[in-house]
């Protein structure tokens, strides 16, 4: 998902993204602002994913939900 894309449609998304990862905060996905980076960051902090885990775990819940 392109950058822009993910700002534009990150309100919306952070209900979804809090079911997918309980592990995440308020407070986390505040600081996160709709930055892929941030969140590729914060999984791999919370959960030990390495950085290419994360992103395609984040590509794959997006695609799965139909958020594009």
């Amino acid at each position: 998902m392109n950058q822009d894309v993910f700002e534009g449609k990150w309100k919306e998304m952070r209900g979804q993204i809090k079911e997918w990862w309980g592990k995440l905060t308020d407070d986390d996905l505040e600081q996160v602002g709709g930055k892929v980076d941030q969140l590729i960051g914060l999984l791999q902090q919370k959960y030990g994913y390495t950085k290419e885990h994360a992103a395609e775990e984040i590509n794959r819940r997006l695609e799965a939900a139909k958020i594009e």
